[in-house]
């Protein structure tokens, strides 16, 4: 007895349909490893005009939005687009030039929509603004805030932007219209409440 005709005896059906399966896993196995790979070069290369809200989403860590974000504002048009040092950046870590030449600090928080962005970011990006000689600031999140945060952003003149904004801005970009987007990224920061009573 050869070794197919041991093979036949042994699995149910024979071996042909095994063979099959074993062929449709290793294509399918294939096929997913290329998807990885063809995901792994389009963010590592952060092409603004390839990546979406899933790859952003998909990013391992902020560093990777950061850099995103510093490739997509300077194709957008924006003059003296800087990345400020992973460590050690004040409290932003974007440094630009709006349309109308006033320097702006953005601070980038890639969180999840459970992870509201909290005080925090709107107090590191506020206190950049004199470490940089901005006249604005920006947070913008893959993400949401917190009440509080937007509390305190309208009281200190940041502007938030959250995920349906960056939403229009990927969008407007991808339609070859940087002036929409940029028009959502230097809006007016909301109306500030009443003073807190003590």
């Amino acid at each position: 007895m050869n070794t197919w005709d041991q093979l036949s005896a042994a699995l149910p059906g024979g071996p042909l349909p095994w063979i099959a399966l074993g062929a449709l896993l290793l294509l399918f196995l294939l096929a997913f490893r290329l998807a990885a790979l063809r995901r792994r070069r389009i963010l590592r290369q952060l092409d603004p005009r390839r990546i979406t809200l899933k790859d952003i989403d998909g990013m391992l860590d902020g560093s990777d939005f950061e850099r995103y974000l510093h490739r997509l504002f300077g194709e957008l048009g924006y003059r003296e687009v800087h990345k400020t040092t992973a460590s050690g950046d004040f409290g932003a870590d974007l440094v630009f030039e709006d349309r109308y030449g006033a320097r702006t600090v953005l601070q980038a928080k890639r969180y999840a929509m459970s992870n509201p962005v909290g005080l925090s970011a709107v107090q590191e990006v506020y206190g950049s603004m004199r470490v940089y000689g901005a006249q604005r600031a920006v947070v913008l999140t893959s993400g949401r805030y917190t009440a509080a945060c937007r509390k305190l952003a309208a009281y200190n003149g940041v502007v938030l932007l959250d995920r349906e904004d960056l939403e229009e801005i990927i969008a407007a970009f991808k339609s070859r219209k940087p002036e929409d987007a940029m028009e959502t990224i230097e809006r007016e920061p909301e109306d500030a409440p009443d003073e807190l009573r003590i």
